[in-house]
C-alpha cells in the first residue's frame, strides 16, 4: 500500500472514530437521560452504534496491517 492510500485510510479511520463517539454519546444520552421512557428507541440507537463501531474497528484492523507493512 502506497503512503497516500494509507494517509487516505488513517484519515477513513479518524472519520469513522468520529462518527462511532456521536453514536456512543447518543446512546449515552438515551441511557443517562431519557430511559425507561424512551425504550422503544434503545434497540435502533445501539444497533447504530455497533455498526459504527464496527465500521471503526474494520477500517483501524486494516490501517494497522498497511503501517506494519
Amino acid at each position: 500500500m502506497s503512503e497516500d492510500e494509507i494517509r487516505d485510510l488513517d484519515r477513513q479511520v479518524k472519520k469513522l472514530k468520529r462518527l462511532a463517539s456521536e453514536q456512543a454519546a447518543r446512546l449515552h444520552d438515551l441511557v443517562e437521560d431519557r430511559l425507561p421512557a424512551a425504550w422503544q428507541e434503545l434497540p435502533e440507537i445501539s444497533q447504530a452504534t455497533l455498526t459504527a463501531c464496527k465500521a471503526w474497528a474494520e477500517a483501524n484492523a486494516r490501517l494497522q496491517a498497511a503501517q506494519k507493512g
